[in-house]
């Protein structure tokens, strides 16, 4: 299927705006990015006005009138009549001054086309054959209605859209033209394409604005007094309906816009809470001028209305009368049947992200849908994930961590800047021969050790890391690191408990002093034994030399 919003690689973390925003949860969360399914899509635009990384963009058609207007056909532009609310202090005469500068043989307003439409509504409603019927010039409403709400299918208008009715009548007065609609809407592209026979290609305006920057034309400032064109209303909240001169008095007018309004007011045609009514249907709040491709994203909605509602005109344009017949067309049904899953599959969803009761399904729509069940649906259909809950990863984060500080076997105490304990765990409790917690939080830190160290990394950014401390009122050796959070006001302190290694250490280096001490001595006394031997040695040496020197000169004698 064509995209025409598409999805770009950019930073998607988990904000979920888009699916909150989507009022069909057309959207499909995958490798941290959320891309739009297009066969579920009613293209509103939602997703693609609010992400605030501006992940989606829509499909370029700049290149394709261009060649539409190199391949020398008549070209010709019609503009929806809301440009006055997107290009202010612009008239149409100067709007089609600057579309011909641009290669436009020619441009018109889609407010002639509006008027070709309102006409045949307004002969609908004193035809009696419908107690109910839906404006057909929103192509996202007629999306919706097709795809979710094929119920309401017989109370759809089946009469072509403004822009359709307008791109025809060009046709029909120069057979050989190409047409190219520009206007607020995205979803106009793929109504073109659905009905090629009359609209050839579809700009926004923030096409034609970047096509105009690129080329340095520009519209001029006028002011026109021209007071024809009611139809000019159109893109405005209930602009239709103001448009429209004969009312059957037996009908009840009124307009409904945003999407969500739309399906509450299509569930009650459905169930037939609604009689005898016309029902203008816009998707964008404020109607066409509230589209999603105008050129300012800032919305101005009074302003844009009372621009739109100024330029308007008090009577018709003169229009071609058309039979009935060639201003209708079939809407069908599209199938988009869901995948139904049973109660089994959900609740095992459910029961991984920690909802085993009725009572944990929050149903807070943080991840985007409404409920933990549509939620669970959207899992089990591929297009979500289980970490999209976020009060199931608060609550595993926070299962960690205090598992972690729980079960470690060292010390953990956090202070606020005051240096009041606001947490400490057991093992810092056995440390300290503390017999409750509750007895040393919100009490300051020198109750318990030394503040000098929380001091310092407190007042001058010194932490401390591993650093060999004696608690003498615990008679316990630690390990003691000491680390300022600013971020988080706090300061956190992790004691090993050393005091075991230390004594064993300390008998180690007891005993080495002992071995060595009895080394010395019994050295001490072989070195003794060594020199009286040395010395008897040397005694008997010397009475043995005289003795046999006197032997050997009594021999000599002799």
């Amino acid at each position: 299927m064509t995209e025409y919003i598409k999805s770009k690689k950019s930073n998607c973390k988990n904000c979920y705006k888009c699916i909150r925003h989507c009022p069909v949860k057309s959207i499909r969360f995958s490798n941290n990015q959320a891309n739009i399914v297009a066969s579920e899509c009613i293209l509103c635009g939602n997703c693609y006005t609010i992400c605030p990384q501006h992940a989606k963009e829509i499909r370029n058609d700049i290149s394709v009138v261009n060649e539409l207007i190199k391949s020398r056909v008549p070209v010709y532009a019609s503009i929806a009549p809301s440009f006055i609310s997107n290009y202010k202090g612009i008239s149409f005469a100067s709007m089609r001054k600057t579309l011909k500068n641009l290669g436009f043989t020619d441009a018109e307003e889609t407010a002639v086309g509006a008027t070709i439409v309102k006409k045949q509504y307004e002969k609908m409603t004193f035809e009696n054959t419908r107690s109910v019927i839906i404006s057909s010039c929103c192509h996202t409403v007629n999306t919706l209605i097709q795809n979710y709400y094929p119920h309401a299918l017989p109370f759809l208008a089946d009469i072509i859209s403004p822009m359709q009715a307008e791109c025809m009548d060009i046709k029909r007065r120069f057979p050989e033209a190409k047409t190219v609609f520009i206007g607020p809407c995205i979803s106009k592209k793929a109504e073109a394409e659905l009905y090629p026979e009359n609209v050839d290609c579809v700009l926004t305006f923030e096409e034609l604005t970047e096509w105009m920057k690129e080329e340095r034309i520009y519209p001029e400032s006028d002011i026109s007094d021209d007071k024809t064109g009611i139809a000019r209303l159109f893109p405005t909240s209930g602009g239709i309906i103001n448009s429209m001169i004969d009312k059957n008095p037996d009908f009840v007018y009124l307009s409904v816009d945003g999407i969500e309004n739309c399906m509450h007011a299509l569930d009650d045609i459905i169930n037939g809470k609604i009689k005898n009514c016309f029902i203008e249907m816009s998707a964008c709040i404020g109607s066409c001028i509230g589209g999603p491709a105008k050129v300012k994203k800032a919305d101005s909605p009074v302003s844009d209305y009372i621009s739109v509602n100024n330029y308007a005109g008090k009577k018709d344009f003169s229009v071609f009368d058309y039979t009935e017949s060639s201003l209708k067309k079939n809407i069908a049904m599209v199938s988009n049947r869901k995948a139904a899953f049973n109660e089994k599959s959900i609740k095992e969803v459910l029961s991984k992200i920690g909802k085993t009761l009725p009572e944990h399904e929050l149903n807070c729509g943080g991840c985007g849908y409404n409920t933990c069940i549509d939620k669970a649906c959207a899992v089990l259909e591929g297009k979500a994930d289980l970490n999209m809950c976020l009060p199931y990863l608060i609550e595993k984060a926070e299962s960690f961590s205090d598992n972690i500080i729980k079960n470690t076997p060292n010390a953990i105490i956090v202070l606020n800047e005051n240096l009041e304990v606001q947490l400490v765990n057991s093992a810092a409790c056995k440390m300290m021969n503390i017999k409750n917690q509750n007895d040393v939080l919100n009490s300051q830190v020198v109750c318990i050790l030394d503040p000098l160290p929380f001091m310092e990394a407190y007042q001058n950014g010194k932490n401390t890391y591993d650093k060999s401390v004696y608690i003498a009122e615990y008679k316990k050796y630690a390990e003691q690191t000491v680390i300022y959070d600013k971020s988080h006001h706090i300061i956190i302190c992790f004691m090993r408990d050393i005091t075991e290694e230390t004594n064993q250490r300390e008998n180690k280096e007891a005993i080495s002093r002992r071995t060595m001490e009895i080394a010395d001595k019994v050295i001490e006394k072989q070195m003794r034994s060594v020199q009286e031997i040395a010395s008897l040695l040397g005694e008997t040496t010397a009475e043995t030399k005289v003795a046999l020197t006197k032997l050997k000169e009594s021999l000599k004698d002799e």
